[in-house]
């Protein structure tokens, strides 16, 4: 692994540092949701895909590409902030580190970025005053995939997660109010770097230090069930994924993403190649998503110049023409704060009454939402247990129940030989949640009381979560 500076010692003191917010404040359920319908209040913005992958023909760059082929010699975020401001955005999202590991601000953790590129000037910088210039709110994007640094699958190492401290302490501590952070390459099953490989608790509870008011959003909506915020403040639907909201059906504040030409980041067809039709962008997408508490984010990648190709910039103008912006956005309604904290139960021993062919009581806690226990059919009164391996505290527990076959149920635990109950539920969602004050048990359990034919369990989790 490349060299990480000794500057990171100084950044990690002042991440343990700034405590300002108390764990009850950073758990605040009335607080969040303030935020997360201001968010969804701001219905349209631009995702500028700008970084190394700008200077090559693929969206996941080379790893040693050398910095000297960054050199956007006309470089002008005013221009992007002028071209989201005639299609009535309200923010702009700018991806600060791609997978790649480029970083396009003035950062003290690695030479790998644009200080030691041809252009010499922080972009980060550039593009949050320019957006603010015109009223617009300012989100970063920041991906916790980093082939150049080797931060990937079975070479993550305690400098890596200091290093993405860092990097983040930096992001929120000198360029202002940040209103969102949205983070990739994270517990997706192309990157492979579990919530324990870089701990999401202590990264979600840092950036929530350093500025209380930013929404911390990770891109997983691919592999969580669209029924709970695991693990983001934010559902998030990237379209070109084959991700879609349900524009009928979607409870939670959600983010559809979506760009203006075929790929994220500009290529050389882009400046003579139709961009998508706004009429479409307007009809299809603007609207029924901001009715359905989706705000819409539309990317705009900026060319090897720095400039937003012309048929782009006219494209905004005529979305911003037809999009009359004159729909309120209707009021969240009640869904379960994040869930945030390690789930301890995940692959660990598991127990069962007897279960339906292969479905056995593996299934129900592999981390894997495509499978799950089911309970076989001649079980009048079914049971599933996980085994913690020694006496954990802990005060949330998740079923997920995709197929909903449950209709009543207890949840216990047991300490010191005895089981007792935590609570008794007849919750016919999908993703059941329920928080309590913290025991310490060294088995859960489920009992199953009634069911709709056949008891499964597509997950369950055990977790101990700071509040």
């Amino acid at each position: 692994m490349r060299k990480i500076p000794l500057i990171l010692s100084l950044a990690l003191w002042f991440c343990l540092g700034v405590e300002s917010l108390s764990a009850r404040q950073v758990n605040d359920a009335s607080g969040l949701r303030a935020l997360q319908q201001q968010f969804i209040d701001l219905k349209f913005g631009m995702f500028i895909h700008f970084n190394i992958p700008t200077f090559m023909d693929d969206d996941w760059a080379d790893p040693d590409a050398s910095p000297a082929i960054f050199n956007p010699v006309k470089l002008d975020c005013n221009q992007w902030a002028a071209a989201a401001k005639s299609a009535k955005m309200r923010y702009g999202c700018l991806t600060t580190k791609h997978h790649s590991g480029f970083c396009i601000w003035d950062t003290k953790t690695t030479d790998y970025n644009v200080m030691n590129s041809p252009l010499k000037r922080d972009v980060v910088k550039e593009y949050v005053e320019a957006f603010r210039k015109q009223g617009l709110k300012t989100m970063l994007y920041y991906s916790i995939l980093d082939t150049h640094h080797k931060l990937r699958p079975g070479f993550i190492t305690k400098a890596h997660i200091d290093m993405v401290k860092a990097q983040l302490t930096e992001l929120l501590s000198n360029y202002g109010e940040i209103t969102a952070i949205i983070i990739d390459g994270w517990d997706a099953p192309w990157s492979r770097i579990s919530y324990e490989d870089v701990p999401f608790q202590e990264i979600y509870r840092l950036i929530k230090r350093l500025q209380p008011n930013c929404l911390v959003m990770d891109l997983n909506a691919a592999k969580y069930p669209k029924d709970a915020l695991f693990y983001t403040d934010i559902k998030s639907y990237e379209q070109n994924a084959g991700q879609h909201i349900s524009k009928e059906s979607n409870q939670l504040p959600a983010l559809s993403c979506l760009p203006i030409n075929k790929n994220w980041f500009w290529k050389e067809e882009f400046p003579t190649t139709p961009v998508k039709d706004p009429a479409v962008i307007v009809k299809d997408n603007l609207e029924p998503f901001n009715q359905a508490y989706c705000t819409f984010i539309l990317n705009v990648a900026p060319n090897r110049d720095g400039l937003i190709d012309p048929n782009a910039v006219e494209g905004l103008k005529q979305i911003g023409k037809l999009w009359k912006d004159d729909a309120a956005v209707p009021e969240l309604p009640a869904y379960d704060a994040p869930i945030t904290a390690t789930n301890i139960a995940k692959h660990k021993p598991a127990n069962s009454s007897w279960s339906d062919d292969m479905w056995i009581m593996d299934f129900a806690n592999d981390d894997d939402f495509t499978t799950g226990w089911r309970s076989n059919r001649a079980v009048a009164k079914p049971w599933w247990e996980v085994d913690l391996g020694k006496c954990h505290s802990f005060n949330m527990i998740t079923i997920t129940d995709l197929k909903e076959s449950m209709q009543s149920y207890r949840l216990l635990y047991e300490a010191d030989g005895v089981w007792k109950e935590i609570c008794s539920g007849n919750n016919a969602s999908k993703v059941k949640v329920h928080r309590f004050d913290r025991i310490w048990g060294n088995k859960v359990r489920i009992e199953i009381d009634s069911t709709n034919g056949q008891a499964s369990v597509t997950e369950f989790g055990v977790y101990d979560e700071q509040r």
